[in-house]
């Protein structure tokens, strides 16, 4: 009896501290690294690879001749870009209007430390998806639509079906996720796309992270406002499953928070910092 008591106390033993073992976090650069580096363009992208993040998120626009770019607004933002002047809906301009804008040469409100890059240019999502031979990273691809402007972006099916086209040629089914605001993306990609990730993005009133999910068409990834994570949400939604990525976090303060709720990933414009700190707690 003595015998068997010991191993039970053992298991338990184990148990207990596997529980309360640091987990490792996974680092996701915030359009690249906006902290450091002017957002969505390849200098960022480029910067986050370098110091080590996990995932490049990035944002998706749609051309008036159906190529996929990299901008976080459906309109070019002209607090961060110049070019000329006129139109700026991404989705009446061609690729060739788009890439006449620079988004390297204006510091973005906020980001002291952004380093500008002259002369960058909107980049397409294939020149994107073309840096993954320099590492083992992986793309979090966020599709921008809004169902209260349909004129900005296509129908989530043809959305839907420009992004797997894309993500197949290159090869990267098993290193991409694709996240949206608007769910009808991810239901129209579960249909043609089975073999991709999907994350629900949300951001508004607290809800819990199961039902987002369930919402979403039954994603396996829910990415709510870092402000709305609690320890009990994400202790529910992983006790279903779910893998839970908050965004965007970007001091110390936030940090350990997220860390304390043992949440999965985390989105930050300073993947580098993020690093250190997670390194600094032997997290990484």
């Amino acid at each position: 009896m003595r015998s068997l008591l010991s191993v039970v106390s053992v298991v338990i033993g184990f148990a207990m501290l596997a529980e309360a073992a640091p987990k490792s976090i996974t680092v996701q650069g915030h359009r690249g690294a906006r902290t450091v580096r002017p957002e969505n363009t390849l200098p960022a992208f480029e910067y986050a690879i370098e110091v080590g993040a996990d995932l490049l998120e990035l944002d998706l626009g749609v051309t008036s001749d159906n190529v996929l770019v990299v901008h976080h607004d459906q309109t070019i933002n002209l607090k961060i870009c110049q070019g000329p002047e006129g139109e700026t809906a991404i989705r009446r301009l061609t690729l060739a209007q788009v890439k006449q804008f620079d988004c390297g040469s204006k510091r973005a409100e906020g980001f002291p430390r952004q380093e500008l890059a002259p002369g960058a240019k909107i980049p397409t999502l294939d020149e994107v998806l073309a840096l993954a031979p320099k590492g083992s990273f992986w793309f979090n691809i966020e599709i921008k639509s809004n169902p209260k402007r349909p004129d900005l972006a296509p129908e989530p099916e043809e959305f839907a079906r420009l992004v797997a086209e894309a993500v197949r040629k290159h090869g990267l089914e098993k290193r991409v996720v694709v996240q949206s605001f608007d769910w009808r993306n991810l239901k129209a990609l579960k249909a043609i796309a089975p073999e991709l990730r999907l994350a629900a993005l949300y951001g508004g009133i607290p809800k819990d992270f199961v039902k987002i999910a369930e919402e979403a068409g039954g994603v396996p990834i829910v990415s709510p406002h870092h402000l709305l994570v609690t320890k009990g949400r994400v202790k529910k939604a992983h006790k279903a499953g779910l893998t839970v990525v908050p965004w965007t976090a970007n001091d110390a303060k936030q940090w350990n928070r997220l860390i304390k709720a043992n949440v999965d990933s985390i989105i930050t414009d300073d993947p580098a910092a993020l690093i250190e700190h997670l390194r600094s707690r032997k997290l990484r």
